[in-house]
């Protein structure tokens, strides 16, 4: 308990110093890829929030989750990618290729799907290499190019307002 405290905040202070500001988007880039980034303690609709995106026009194919976990188990198989705060060294690196894999996959967009700074979430956002970032606005304004202002249980509006949005900056059809 008492180093998983401590390595909270190892990697809340290499945050930090490694934080800037988000990169700006281009403006000509058309979303056809999607990754989620989604903390399970706090919402457990994954199915239901990919099927509202593919109701809106995104394919399933094109959707790549990686979901937070407080704990694995490997002894339980999960159906989505997972990763816990064990994933990550005291350095920042990941030790899991699956995490890895992730965050070196340029999405041309991102969602935040969590509304707790968790070291383990901020440092994947952050790390990644999407080129546009969507996230709730109770999370740090840094992480993100787009912030929604809901609760994280109401999802259809998370994604009603997204596609409202993408629509009015022409990043979608």
């Amino acid at each position: 308990m008492f180093l998983n405290y401590l390595k909270n905040y190892f990697l809340k202070y290499t945050l930090k110093n490694k934080w800037r500001e988000v990169v700006p988007f281009s403006s000509g880039l058309t979303i056809t890829s999607i990754g989620i980034l989604i903390d399970e303690v706090a919402f457990k609709e994954k199915a239901a929030l990919i099927e509202d995106l593919m109701a809106k026009g995104f394919q399933a194919n094109a959707i790549s989750i990686l979901v937070h976990r407080e704990t694995i188990n490997p002894k339980i198989p999960y159906p989505c990618s997972s990763y816990s705060l064990e994933s990550i060294d005291w350095n920042g690196n990941f030790k899991d290729p699956v995490v890895t894999q992730f965050v070196n996959q340029e999405f041309d967009m991102l969602i935040s799907y969590y509304n707790q700074e968790k070291s383990a979430l901020l440092f994947v956002t952050e790390s990644s290499k999407a080129k546009f970032k969507v996230g709730f606005s109770s999370v740090n304004k840094r992480f993100n190019h787009f912030m929604i202002t809901t609760a994280i249980e109401e999802y259809r509006v998370f994604v009603n307002e997204l596609i409202k949005y993408l629509k009015i900056l022409n990043k979608i059809k």
